[in-house]
């Protein structure tokens, strides 16, 4: 696997950037400043055309068959001369400051005064007046004909100007900030890579967790401030990776203890002489252990797939569906199954398989709750809010106050001696819990106990059903009227 670049690199080219940035952006202030006239920053846009006027002067150097400097000029100067009359120029040998031939009087005259300065730079003006604006730059350059002064007065602006100014000025200097980008990049990838050493620290730490020590934290006590939401998320993340392999891990052993005793008895059944009973007891134990599976592979499904827990699912089929698989089992046992619903659809929002798995781990608990020659309730209705709900009652013992915030913990059993499921209401809690509803246990009128699960509704107009709710009953929900019961 590749590396990616160097983030150390990465930050010193971005604040490599910024200077260069920040250079012409500070050339432009000044520039601007000096537009409007503010002091030590005065300046013209005819100023500007310094640059390019001076260049054109330069290129018009000649000497004569004498050995006389002249200024002859090239097709570009006379363009700009035509174009500007104000325009004069003079070149000078520095020494003595002679004139060149072709020099403009007026600058020479000006100009030759100060032969005993060996001027290298004058900004000046020919206007008399005291408080009159330097239109004009004296200035030693370095031409085919060793250095000379060139001095221009009355340039004209023209937008192109910008940028042959910005080139000979960013030019002059590079001397400076030539060597000072190259020492801004040492030393700004020096204090990032230093500046980085928490990061690297964090990493080792990091590289230290794995599925078995899923507990520890990354330290952020003195993690630096611009790095600690980067730690905090990451601890945030450890702790839902935790908080899953928790989950898997009781799952695993949920689905393991679940399964041995349905397994357990399966196998005594087989060992123990055979009973009138016997092929009963085996329908039983198998739709045990098929109601198991069912519920564990409804919760693996909704951990895969959250999207499987949003589907439209008709409450009435599927509570129908199940009473009707569990029929012939409570026959054989010498029990019914009562089944109670509205003539239309009542639409929940869950996952069909999920909930028909915790139905039928209901109405199997049930039936083996229920005294022989029983009946066991299976009622779907609608709650007193927006929501649905669907009750499996039985008339058997009951649960008592005491144990209804117990049993649908993991591995609680009220006795060892009956075979209970022991796990199979903490799955269905947790399915119930994926699916945005609840289980609830209840007392039955006459004696028994009832567990309620309470679904989410869809929205009244999707896929074009119709959730009315049923007839009202006394208890805290919406019930329908009893129909013919499935035998």
């Amino acid at each position: 696997m590749s590396e990616g670049p160097s983030l150390a690199l990465r930050v010193a080219t971005y604040l490599l950037a910024a200077q260069l940035v920040a250079v012409g952006g500070g050339w432009i202030c000044a520039l601007v400043l000096g537009l409007f006239g503010l002091e030590d920053f005065a300046t013209s846009l005819d100023e500007i055309a310094y640059p390019r006027t001076r260049e054109m002067v330069m290129a018009s150097l000649t000497r004569d068959a004498d050995g006389a400097l002249r200024v002859e000029p090239t097709p570009a100067l006379r363009a700009e001369l035509a174009r500007n009359p104000k325009l004069k120029y003079a070149v000078f040998e520095p020494e003595e400051m002679r004139p060149a031939r072709g020099s403009a009087p007026e600058l020479v005259t000006a100009l030759t005064s100060l032969r005993s300065l060996h001027p290298s730079w004058v900004h000046f003006s020919l206007d008399p007046h005291p408080r009159s604006r330097p239109t004009g730059y004296l200035q030693s350059r370095e031409t085919p004909y060793g250095p000379m002064s060139v001095g221009v007065h009355g340039f004209a602006f023209r937008w192109p100007d910008i940028f042959v100014s910005m080139y000979y000025d960013a030019k002059w200097m590079s001397a400076y900030f030539g060597p000072a980008i190259l020492f801004s990049i040492v030393t700004s990838w020096f204090a990032v890579r230093h500046g980085l050493a928490p990061l690297r620290d964090m990493a080792a730490e990091a590289a230290r967790i794995d599925m078995d020590s899923l507990e520890q934290r990354l330290p952020d006590a003195k993690t630096p401030a611009e790095v600690r939401p980067l730690v905090v998320a990451f601890n945030q993340a450890l702790e839902r990776l935790d908080a899953g392999a928790a989950r898997l891990r009781r799952f695993t052993a949920n689905a393991a203890h679940e399964l041995r005793t349905p397994v357990a008895i399966l196998t005594a059944r087989l060992d123990a002489p055979k009973q009138p009973s016997f092929l009963v007891d085996l329908q039983g134990d198998a739709h045990r252990i098929r109601n198991i599976v069912e519920q564990l592979l409804a919760t693996t499904r909704l951990s895969d797939s959250p999207a499987r827990m949003d589907e439209a699912v008709d409450l009435v089929a599927s509570s129908r569906r199940v009473a009707a698989d569990a029929l012939l089992l409570a026959v054989q046992r010498g029990r019914q199954i009562e089944f109670e619903a509205p003539d239309s659809a009542v639409l929940v929002r869950g996952n069909r398989a999920a909930i028909e798995s915790v139905l039928s781990n209901l109405v199997d608990n049930a039936l083996r709750a229920e005294p022989e020659g029983g009946s066991v309730i299976v009622r779907v209705g609608a709650d007193s809010g927006d929501g649905a709900m669907v009750a499996v009652i039985d008339h058997g013992e009951g649960i008592a106050e005491a144990d209804r915030a117990l049993i649908f913990e993991p591995f609680w059993r009220k006795s060892e001696a009956p075979p209970g499921t022991g796990l199979g209401l903490a799955i269905a809690k947790d399915v119930m819990t994926r699916l945005g509803g609840r289980i609830m246990v209840g007392d039955t009128e006459g004696g028994g106990a009832t567990f309620t699960l309470a679904f989410r509704r869809p929205p009244r107009d999707r896929d074009g059903a119709n959730c009315e709710p049923g007839p009202r009953n006394s208890g805290d929900g919406e019930w329908p009227a009893k129909t013919p019961l499935l035998r």
